[in-house]
């Protein structure tokens, strides 16, 4: 494992050689194969479906995991799929999970799919990538995932065959035996052929494919982009990207002795790539606790419990499960800890303090996108981390802060110029990121370098630092919410005139939806009116805003478009000074005011004499960053 501390060392890595003579492997297959043969016997993936420290658990070697891996693509091939067929999953975290990714890879396209999302979504998802085998889950108890596949399925008429992984052989003791007769009846709406996951693999070989492995760089992967809420656009990633994210994790980060938790989902880039990828890759050893990760019962309570129990030297996280951590005591011995890595959103700046008191840990926070495979940039774990920043480019990895010239043409920013993030490496599929051709259009600067939509700076020793979004897009919890989802609803009611949905400032989410309204004139209705309307017409409940307010007028451009930057800063006003009340401090936002480098910045005016680390308690919970007005 190569070691890094500045931007120097990183481009050391890449001068070396180009990224094409790194000798990787040239699938799926034979990456697997080869961390088989290096670590055989070691753990590879361990699962609990229960999220208590004493709990059953199951592990599977590097030879385990290749062996799963091997029959269930040979399952695949056997019920048709080719190499650009696709496999779906929507399917919360187990072992099959893991497995599945890898061999619909193997076998065709994978495509995972969130169970979060409602079965229209999940059908038009389907309909996209023209999937023919979908592997979810076998009826049980609290869980409806079935019931919504099955609806999703009647609507995806390339779908062929429903392969049901069943979660009871996960228990233990008298559930094994009870749950089955709990199980609730699923009637099954659609005519695909419905087959049991364990049952059908168990038939396959184990030692070897059936079939002429792929060599050559294709796709091997669709991801969709988003989180419960927005029609999703589905992202295309070369085998060679995901190769490329692994072997990033496996030089720079992680060690075949480390231990890795990781209570993220496998539908979402962090978890494949960054993580079970580089796991591959340097014979790592990864556990998923429960099927929901982070949002599974108990597992907050039981969190340090499990660094202990696995040893674990790595914690895979994101803001808002680290706000949750932060409301409970370290409880267990987590001396195994080497750092926590973060991503997803902006990392509240006095978080990431009160985090690092109370365990001592180091949180490493980084950067990257579903478009782009995952991983663009990352805070050194030895070197000299910034507050604020996402760290420094990994090698091979080519970003450039953008500005339009004209039309057609682009401009690089100078030195802590902010403009759009641009970004080049093995990950990005140029000029063919999504699925839908029309998606990529404009999509590229200079017809390789990938535009983010995220607005960010370089600072003179090469640390990117995000100061927003050039797209309006709500970042809740880590899932996106597109504000027309709002917007649209409420245009409906008819005494809406006008509407702007944002992100607000939240201490847990990083943002909620907030929606301002102006009425038709002389039209009125109240906010309760207004909400009671939305909650029968947004049917995804995160995208219901958690604050709105009906206004004379709405801020505008000169051309009657919403103008958001002015709704921003109301909603950072009202936050802040709704957050800084509630603590009895005696200041409050006097303004507003966008900085080059650091986007949108409160200004405080204070009514009686207050101590700057009282403000950075409070306000510090927040992405956007405060300061005193002169």
């Amino acid at each position: 494992m190569s070691t890094f501390a500045t931007a120097a060392d990183l481009k050391a890595i890449e001068a070396e050689m180009p990224w094409e003579d790194r000798g990787q492997a040239r699938s799926i297959h034979d990456y697997l194969t080869r961390a088989k043969a290096n670590h055989g016997n070691r753990p590879a993936i361990s699962y609990q479906l229960l999220s208590g420290p004493e709990t059953k658990k199951t592990t599977l070697t590097w030879s385990d995991l290749h062996a799963e891996v091997t029959r269930a693509a040979n399952l695949f091939r056997s019920l048709g799929i080719g190499e650009k067929d696709v496999v779906a999953f929507i399917l919360p975290n187990t072992l099959e999970t893991a497995v599945t990714l890898l061999a619909g890879a193997v076998a065709g396209i994978v495509n995972p799919i969130n169970p979060l999302l409602e079965p229209e979504k999940i059908a038009a998802i389907l309909r996209e990538t023209g999937a023919k085998v979908v592997v979810t889950l076998k009826a049980f108890p609290k869980t409806d995932l079935p019931q919504k596949v099955a609806e999703a399925v009647q609507f995806a008429p390339d779908v062929k065959t429903v392969l049901e992984v069943d979660l009871v052989p996960n228990l233990s003791g008298l559930k094994r035996f009870i749950v089955p007769w709990l199980r609730p009846k699923n009637p099954v709406p659609h005519t695909a052929n419905v087959k049991d996951f364990g049952a059908e693999v168990a038939r396959m070989p184990a030692n070897k494919l059936t079939f002429a492995d792929r060599t050559e760089d294709h796709v091997a992967a669709y991801f969709h982009t988003g989180g419960t809420t927005g029609m999703p656009k589905v992202a295309q990633h070369k085998l060679s990207g995901m190769i490329y994210n692994g072997w990033l994790g496996s030089t720079l980060l992680f060690k075949s002795d480390d231990v890795v938790l990781c209570p993220l989902p496998m539908f979402h880039v962090f978890a494949c790539y960054p993580i079970l990828m580089s796991m591959i890759g340097s014979g790592a050893h990864v556990v998923f606790p429960t099927p929901q990760g982070y949002r599974g019962e108990g597992v907050f309570d039981n969190l340090w419990k499990l660094v202990e129990r696995y040893k674990v030297t790595y914690l895979i996280t994101v803001p808002t499960a680290l706000a949750a951590m932060m409301q409970r005591p370290v409880n267990a011995d987590i001396s195994s800890l080497k750092n926590a890595f973060s991503g997803s959103s902006p990392l509240p700046v006095e978080l990431y303090n009160r985090f690092k008191k109370e365990t001592g840990i180091e949180i490493v926070e980084g950067y990257g996108l579903t478009e782009a495979t995952c991983l663009v940039s990352i805070n050194p774990p030895g070197g000299t981390k910034k507050i604020g920043s996402v760290g420094l480019m990994f090698p091979y990895t080519q970003v450039r802060i953008l500005t339009r010239q004209g039309a057609t043409d682009f401009r690089e920013c100078a030195v802590d110029e902010a403009g759009e993030i641009c970004i080049s490496n093995p990950g990005v599929f140029a000029g063919s990121t999504y699925t839908e051709a029309d998606k990529n259009k404009e999509l590229f600067a200079e017809g390789r370098f990938l535009r983010t939509g995220d607005l960010g700076r370089i600072d003179a020793e090469g640390y990117l630092f995000i100061t927003g979004r050039a797209k309006d897009l709500i970042i809740r919890g880590g899932h996106n919410i597109d504000p027309a989802i709002i917007e649209e609803a409420l245009m409906g009611h008819p005494a809406v005139a006008v509407v702007g949905a944002i992100g607000q400032p939240d201490a847990h989410a990083g943002e909620l939806p907030c929606a301002y309204v102006e009425l038709v004139k002389g039209a009125s209705a109240t906010v309760d009116d207004l909400m009671a309307y939305l909650t029968t017409h947004i049917h995804e409940r995160a995208a219901v805003p958690k604050y709105l307010e009906v206004l004379p007028e709405l801020p505008k451009t000169a051309v009657g478009k919403v103008f958001k930057p002015d709704l921003r800063r109301m909603a950072i006003s009202r936050t802040y000074d709704a957050a800084l009340a509630g603590a009895g401090i005696p200041a409050r936002v006097s303004a507003v005011v966008e900085d080059k480098k650091r986007g949108l910045v409160a200004q405080l005016q204070k009514s009686a004499p207050v101590e700057d680390a009282a403000v950075a308690s409070i306000l510090g919970q927040f992405s956007n960053p405060w300061e005193w007005a002169k």
